[in-house]
């Protein structure tokens, strides 16, 4: 069968232009925005949510059944009003504060003493005015805000409250750009100027409908919306309906609320069926309600903020669409079709490929679709895989390979399991499939179609992965029977050579072995990273030049081919687009795709690509489609809040909060005796990203953290001190945000207080003055001991000493008196013998002269005369005397013949008496009888000593001598 291209063209062309246009200040038409779910179960308060508000710093504040509650992108916190009224209306001012209304009560919240406190103004109000009912709206206007009852509008500025009174009753009041307008019952539209409500002309023709929206138009007009008539616009002058394709929608769904969107977009909630999106033309482009992600399809508020979320405060729990966020979805809550396999967009159809058989679907850019999704017959049971090759449709399927045309299916092969289906790089014109028992051939016939040729003899194991190499060889894995090379003959008939490859060939192992083509080049997936193989060495070895560069996805298990030399990369259900554009470098993406973790069918991931930037990925209960020229458009206009330090925790032995908000310019002071804490922050950044934080307690931490998910961290035990808590985030591991940060003061402990050590130095220096007086006295005390035990020492020491010397003068004496007795004895000794000497001699001169007298000698008496005088010159002469007298005189005068004979060697026995003659200061005729010499010779000699002792001219030499 041929088919005919010239229309499949042209729709499909239609259909990929109108796509491809989305950018990011665009909506995608097909399919729904991402949709985000706050259940109350996670808010923890009432169903109903009233009113929505956002304020500077990025927190989102909503007007609940229960109170007020605000959300900062991580925790939610609830705030009860006095009498735990509903707040059904919330508005931000300029100066931060947020006012609140609900029955009979309106007011402002604001931080005081570290908690969000509410002030009531109801006091404010004029005597003559009861507030007896609900404070629908709430608009700030300049400095001005006002709240609208549906009997009064009330107007606080100053510190005062103005009440305004309309001719009826009003329905509500509406803020368009600076200008408020109210619905007064029976009497149309009007417009309040200063105190003054305005009629509008001609709003008469509104009726009694109800006007509950009106938004600022394109060419300065009004754009109105009621809830039984549909939509109306307003130039200034002229009422006139618009014609849309939305207007049957809100009439039969009863329009409730709306907020512009994205510039050009106008966004409608309802009471019966959730949200519907038009354009500034009027064209629908999207409905979005309980079947395709909302919670609840009664829209009770809606809010775009200024990240384009839409937010929308349910009957039932708050939702947030992200408008223009690159990925839609369609998903199948009902289960009509099954999990999805695979998917494909021809011309305009989309086909599903499921467990259950193959459907299809109508695939329009023109209108928001719903894909009334109907099963092909003859279709049912596992489909594999869709693959489009020469404008073909071929499915792969459990009971074989079908050619699809429209909605007919036609077999084209029994042969069980087509898993894969691809051309063969080394001959074109035929196709190799991977089934369950073995590898066919496909060919094409006359008509241009592919039809089954055979299959390849000699080979039959089950066939997950096929991939040529650049040599023709064949390789094939699955991921229990492991990996195999095929050689085939030339006419594709035949296996003639298989080859097993498992761990001794350099693979980690034979399971989870799976074969792509990556740039050109088969590569080998495992759980420890890609292989190539070298067929020199017949090894297998790790891709490290690609698996460093990939990181966590260098395990992935299956890669998909993207358009301008792009990659996707699946891991264990995790997937990236891998950018190989520039040589050596490779760019992951993978954080925008984290909202599809685990939602793809394990092993058997698809993703289709319908045009160089839009992408079809198959899920569990559905298909998303990604843009990724909206991706980067909206990337590289991204700009970061500040991360927002929230809640501050005592967590000591207990539980409490020390401040709700830790984004004040005060210090937050904490008792010592409640020094354990906990710090929360989040970023208020509502956009689907991978957000990660890192912080650094200065004063304590010695850098920053590591980056992580985690918005919370304790701190136990600090010290005393200052700190400060610096935190910042980052946004899909790229853009970093400022950082915030939080003074915190642990204080003293008791005892190290100013008063505490006030009162140590007073005890201190009291101390000190008791201690100095104690000391004294005991100084004193002991001083007087010191002195009676010294006196008492020295008293003993004195008797001791006196004693000693006592005994020391008694010996002295003794030993004096020894020395005087020995020296009288040795006197005695020496005159005794000298008398006896002299007695001799005397006896020898008289025997002479007793012989000279008698005459009895014969010899003349001269010579007689001559031996008496020898016999006395003997005597005069002898030594005897002189060394008597020279022991006697060394004792006297310590050694004084000993010191001359050391100083003087050269002195004679003459020279020494003389010098002791000297010493005893004898006079020169004494000296002359001791020498026997003449008193001229005793002058001479002593003149002669004086040169021989060298005594100076002016030296007396009895003195020296003396002195020695």
């Amino acid at each position: 069968m041929r088919i005919s291209l010239s229309p499949f063209f042209l729709s499909l062309t239609l259909v990929l232009i109108g796509i491809s246009s989305i950018k990011a200040n665009d909506i995608p038409r097909i399919g729904v925005p991402y949709v985000q779910n706050f259940h109350k179960s996670l808010y923890a308060a009432g169903n109903q949510n009233w009113s929505i508000a956002k304020d500077k710093k990025g927190v989102m504040y909503f007007g609940n059944s229960s109170g007020l509650l605000s959300y900062n992108g991580k925790y939610w916190e609830k705030h009860e009003m006095p009498n735990k009224q509903i707040v059904r209306s919330v508005a931000i001012a300029a100066d931060g504060l947020i006012y609140t209304g609900g029955f009979g009560e309106f007011g402002y919240w604001a931080y005081r003493d570290k908690k969000l406190s509410y002030t009531s103004l109801i006091n404010l109000l004029p005597k003559s005015v009861k507030l007896t009912g609900e404070v629908w709206k709430i608009y700030s206007l300049g400095k001005k805000i006002y709240f609208q009852t549906f009997s009064h509008i009330f107007v606080y500025e100053n510190k005062k409250i103005k009440a305004i009174k309309p001719p009826n009753n009003l329905l509500f009041l509406h803020k368009v750009d600076n200008r408020l307008f109210a619905e007064v019952l029976d009497r149309g539209l009007f417009e309040l100027k200063g105190d003054q409500l305005q009629q509008l002309k001609g709003s008469e023709i509104l009726g009694k409908s109800g006007i509950l929206s009106i938004l600022s138009f394109k060419n300065n007009q009004l754009l109105i919306g009621t809830s039984k008539n549909g939509l109306f616009t307003f130039n200034g002058s002229t009422f006139i309906p618009f014609a849309n394709q939305a207007n049957w929608y809100l009439k039969s769904y009863q329009l409730n609320n709306g907020a512009k969107v994205l510039k050009k977009y106008y966004a409608f909630g309802t009471i019966l069926n959730g949200v519907v999106i038009i354009d500034d033309n009027g064209n629908l482009v999207q409905t979005i309600n309980k079947t395709s992600g909302l919670q609840n399809n009664t829209v009770l508020s809606i809010y775009n903020d200024n990240e384009d979320n839409l937010w929308a405060g349910l009957d039932n729990g708050i939702d947030r669409i992200e408008l223009n966020s690159p990925l839609s979805f369609y998903f199948d809550k009902t289960g009509k079709f099954g999990t999805v396999y695979s998917s494909l967009i021809a011309g305009d159809k989309i086909y599903l490929g499921t467990n259950q058989g193959l459907f299809y679907g109508n695939w329009s850019n023109n209108t928001a679709s719903n894909f009334d999704f109907k099963l092909i017959p003859n279709s049912q049971g596992q489909v594999w895989d869709l693959s489009r090759i020469d404008n073909q449709i071929i499915c792969g399927h459990n009971d074989g390979t079908f050619s699809v045309v429209g909605d007919q299916f036609q077999k084209i092969s029994s042969i069980n399991g087509g898993w894969t289906l691809k051309k063969l790089p080394s001959t074109p014109n035929h196709l190799i499939q991977g089934t369950y028992n073995g590898l066919t051939i496909y060919t094409k016939n006359a008509q241009g179609n592919w039809i089954f040729s055979h299959r390849i003899e000699g080979f039959g194991e089950p066939s997950r992965y096929v991939e040529q190499d650049h040599k023709g060889n064949i390789w094939v894995s699955h991921a229990y029977k492991g990996l195999y090379r095929l050689s085939v003959s030339a006419d594709l008939k035949k296996a003639t050579n298989i080859q097993y490859y498992d761990e001794k060939n350099g693979l980690p192992s034979s399971f989870n072995i799976n074969t792509f083509n990556l740039d050109n080049r088969v590569v080998f997936s495992s759980d420890s990273g890609f292989y190539i193989y070298d067929d020199i060495s017949n090894r297998f070895s790790k891709y490290g030049a690609l698996n460093n560069k990939l990181g966590t996805f260098s395990s992935s298990n299956k890669i998909i081919k993207a358009a301008n030399n792009k990659y996707w990369f699946i891991n264990q259900g995790r997937m990236s687009l891998a950018n190989f554009n520039e040589p050596g470098k490779i760019s992951i993406d993978s954080n925008r795709f984290n909202i599809l973790d685990g939602r793809m069918v394990q092993y058997y991931e698809n993703i289709s690509q319908i045009s160089d930037n839009i992408y079809l990925i198959s899920v569990d209960d559905g298909f998303a489609i990604y843009n990724n020229a909206s991706a980067n458009s909206s990337k590289s206009s991204k700009k970061l809040p500040q991360v927002l330090i929230g809640k501050i925790e005592d967590i000591t032995d207990k539980y409490s909060s020390i401040t709700e908000s830790g984004d004040s310019e005060e210090k937050i002071e904490i008792p010592f005796s409640r020094n354990s804490i906990r710090i929360s922050f989040a970023l208020p950044y509502y956009r689907l990203s991978k957000i990660k934080f890192q912080y650094f307690l200065e004063g304590y931490s010695k850098q920053w953290s590591e980056w992580n998910t985690a918005t919370q961290k304790d701190f136990t035990n600090l010290s005393s001190g200052t700190y400060t808590f610096k935190v910042r985030a980052k946004i899909d591991d790229q853009a970093i945000s400022e950082i915030s940060s939080v003074q915190i003061v642990i204080l003293a402990p008791w005892y190290a207080s100013n008063w505490a050590w006030a009162f140590y130095f007073i005890c201190i220096v009291v101390g000190l003055i008791i201690g100095k007086r104690i000391y004294e006295a005991k100084l004193k005390k002991d001083q007087q001991k010191i002195a009676d035990a010294l006196q008492k020492e020295q008293e003993e020491y004195l008797k001791k000493k006196a004693e000693a010397t006592e005994k020391q003068i008694t010996k002295l004496e003794t030993e004096k008196l020894q020395t005087e007795l020995a020296g009288k004895s040795r006197e005695l000794a020496n005159s005794a013998m000298s008398l006896v000497y002299k007695n001799e001699l005397l006896q020898k001169i008289s025997q002479e002269l007793n012989k000279l007298k008698e005459g009895k000698d014969q010899k003349p008496q001269e010579d007689q005369l001559r031996k008496i005088q020898k016999i006395i010159d003997d005597g005069m002469n002898d030594q005897r005397d002189w060394n008597l007298f020279e022991n006697s005189f060394n004792e006297a005068h310590e050694s004084f013949f000993k010191k001359l004979k050391v100083n003087h060697p050269d002195l004679v026995p003459n020279d020494l008496k003389l010098c002791a003659y000297l010493r005893m200061n004898m006079s020169s005729k004494e000296m002359a009888s001791l020498l026997n010499i003449s008193v001229r010779g005793v002058e001479i000699r002593r003149y002669r000593l004086r040169k021989k002792l060298a005594v100076p001219h002016d030296k007396n030499l009895t003195e020296f001598l003396i002195e020695l």
